[in-house]
């Protein structure tokens, strides 16, 4: 008896973490999320009509995501359920969908189901909530930090709605920062630079800025104030968000790509660093940017390439960290080499005529004839060897017989693509001059 009395006054002493006394009390105090918390937003509309339904909160981590879920199930009279898909299984999830049909049988109470990590349930898993979504026994509310259109069934997602919730602003920390200060009873004893620095490393997420700020409290001495330096002490080290395997992955990839596309170097530069930071494997940029050579410089400038080659064969044999100096060589060059996608568009053109065409035979003309039946069946017959004559082209038809001749190739008016348009344009010109002419000699004969 006397140790649970000293176990609870120990309990009441001990304070909860800052981050959780700091834990807003309603909607309209959530930061950062006022696209959907908002008194006019789609989630403050459905809090405020009384009508719950089933939903999923997409974004990063520590953006309020089950805060959002507590903060509803509260002010809607629902009894708040948490679940986390990391170590939750199907016995877990049989026993929340009976306690929640017993109290609405018993109670007449409804329950909201906070389901953490939501995506890293399997299909079947999912599909187990289907049944108890529909019939109300829970009010599902996923939280996830995937893109749920990849993640997550279909099924589910046609009976839930979709929140998207915005990573922290630096403003956002502020107003977070503030309100601890105010909880502590006195200013964070950081300097200007070191306050911002806690800004950056906290990366979008408000539970670790918090988190921060605590450790800061307790690490300080009566008057000292840390830098950046004695705040980096502390900090030691925060990894970046991202998930090799997942939605950051593709993004900061994406990004990369259209940095590169806009001719922006400095944005390209920072992108793929932000990818090694990260600790994506190099070669897997190589690999993009290789592709990026062909598809988006291409014969504006051939040469991009063999830069790319180049560039990644140096990396294979330096290794990093020497090697990443080639990978950053090789965005420059692309993201200031002038840009074509005329040969990525030809091959979209002629692989769909390709496709239309089916199995049209080449002209007889250009087949060869190995054989005496070939020969008699007119293979090769009437074929111009180009190089035999003083301008090195006969302007024959290369197209199957049964249509007509197709454009499908368009370079641009820029880098070296340009002089390849120049030479289009004269082997067009030849080619007309030549058929002009054999039509006039077949008109006289």
């Amino acid at each position: 008896m006397i140790a649970m009395e000293e176990d609870t006054l120990f309990s009441r002493n001990v304070k909860r973490p800052l981050a959780d006394r700091l834990r807003p009390k309603d909607l309209s105090e959530v930061v950062g999320q006022e696209q959907v918390t908002g008194a006019d937003a789609p989630l403050g509309r459905m809090v405020r009509s009384g009508k719950i339904t089933s939903f999923i909160l997409w974004g990063p981590p520590g953006c309020g995501k089950t805060t959002i879920a507590r903060l509803i199930a509260e002010h809607t009279n629902l009894y708040f359920e948490q679940i986390s898909a990391v170590f939750a299984g199907v016995a877990d999830l049989k026993r929340v969908f009976q306690y929640a049909e017993e109290r609405r049988a018993s109670q007449g109470k409804g329950t909201l189901l906070f389901v953490d990590e939501i995506h890293r349930f399997n299909k079947s898993q999912q599909d187990g909530f289907l049944p108890y979504v529909e019939d109300g026994t829970v009010i599902l509310v996923g939280a996830t930090t995937e893109n749920p259109s990849f993640e997550l069934n279909a099924a589910l997602l046609s009976r839930c709605q979709v929140f998207v919730l915005n990573r922290l602003s630096a403003e956002d920390f502020e107003i977070l920062l503030t309100r601890a200060e105010k909880e502590v009873g006195r200013k964070l004893p950081v300097d200007a630079k070191a306050r911002e620095l806690m800004k950056a490393t906290a990366d979008g997420d408000g539970r670790y800025i918090l988190n921060l700020a605590e450790s800061v409290f307790n690490y300080a001495k009566e008057g000292e104030i840390f830098d950046e330096d004695g705040l980096l002490k502390i900090i030691r080290s925060r990894a970046p968000v991202y998930d090799k395997g997942r939605d950051g992955h593709y993004n900061l990839i994406s990004a990369v790509h259209k940095s590169l596309r806009g001719s922006d170097v400095d944005a390209a530069l920072y992108w793929v660093a932000r990818m090694l930071s990260a600790g994506e494997d190099p070669k897997y940029i190589f690999r993009r940017l290789t592709r990026f050579a062909v598809e988006d410089v291409s014969m504006a400038d051939p040469n991009a390439v063999s830069q790319a080659i180049a560039c990644w064969e140096t990396y294979e044999r330096l290794g990093s960290p020497e090697g990443d100096l080639a990978l950053m060589q090789l965005t420059v060059y692309l993201a200031t080499a002038p840009k074509s996608a005329a040969v990525y568009k030809a091959m979209d053109k002629a692989l769909a005529l390709a496709r239309k065409t089916g199995s049209l035979m080449p002209p007889k003309h250009i087949l060869n004839a190995p054989t005496k039946l070939m020969q008699q069946l007119g293979y090769h017959e009437g074929y111009v060897y180009d190089q035999d004559l003083d301008d090195g082209f006969s302007g024959q038809n290369y197209f199957p017989d049964g249509i007509s001749r197709q454009k499908l190739y368009f370079p641009v008016e820029r880098g070296f693509e340009r002089e390849v348009k120049k030479r289009v344009a004269y082997f067009e010109k030849l080619r007309y001059e030549k058929n002009r002419d054999k039509s006039k000699e077949e008109k006289n004969d």
